[in-house]
């Protein structure tokens, strides 16, 4: 479904991604990890089409989105929820989530996703007059995913969805992100519960400095003694 092919990314003189290639299949969860400034969310924003690469490309479904502007590529299936949720805090619940429907294909079966959505999260439901900057953190969350599920992605990019959350709601998001993808969207990952993610994706890619050090199936790194110790911090014993 998605090809990243050698991406150099630049912020003024400091270079954030160095030659980063991956791929995501479709109907897979990917996890993207690595320690903060690693270059994890830059990544997601360039696949959105919000930051520029200076070399390489991003290939959705064999169309090369070069050219194509984040909003464009919107329509064609790929949706971000950004880190910070980017919420509309004097709009109510309902209006947030009908924002995210903006691109004609979306707004054509509006009422039918927000039934979805309301299936999901039916705290959303019951708030839904609620302007959004009233909720709680994890009702925000709940609400930042929900809208991007509004523009009906193929790809839907979460960046650091639990990050803040108490330990139960992050369960309950996390169980939506498993059944969204059930529902057939592949979903990459950047978390900072690098075991949690590791358990719910199918494969995972480190990136350090900028680069892509590691890739494979996410269940062996939970046994990668690298992985243990950078990561998980769990120090493995001979």
């Amino acid at each position: 479904m998605l090809e990243v092919d050698k991406l150099d990314v630049f912020y003024g003189d400091f270079q954030a991604l160095r030659s980063v290639s991956f791929m995501i299949k479709e109907r897979e969860i990917v996890a993207i990890l690595g320690s903060n400034g690693a270059g994890k969310s830059t990544a997601l924003k360039t696949i959105a089409g919000l930051i520029r690469p200076t070399s390489g490309h991003v290939t959705f479904n064999g169309l090369n989105l070069e050219k194509i502007s984040g909003d464009k590529r919107v329509g064609l299936g790929i949706c971000l929820v950004i880190e910070g949720r980017g919420l509309f805090p004097g709009m109510t619940v309902l209006e947030n989530l009908e924002m995210g429907a903006f691109h004609t294909a979306a707004r054509q079966k509006k009422n039918e996703t927000l039934r979805l959505v309301y299936e999901l999260f039916p705290r959303l439901e019951t708030r839904k007059k609620q302007t959004a900057g009233t909720l709680s953190g994890g009702e925000q969350q709940m609400l930042a995913v929900g809208r991007g599920l509004m523009s009906k992605p193929k790809l839907l990019l979460l960046d650091e969805p639990s990050l803040g959350l108490a330990p139960l709601v992050v369960e309950a998001i996390f169980e939506a992100v498993e059944t969204i993808n059930r529902s057939g969207v592949a979903i990459a990952l950047v978390e900072q519960n690098v075991h949690l993610s590791l358990l719910f994706a199918n494969r995972a890619y480190i990136i350090e400095s900028g680069h892509i050090v590691k890739g494979g199936e996410a269940k062996t790194f939970l046994h990668d003694e690298s992985v243990r110790n950078a990561y998980l911090g769990i120090e493995t014993t001979e």
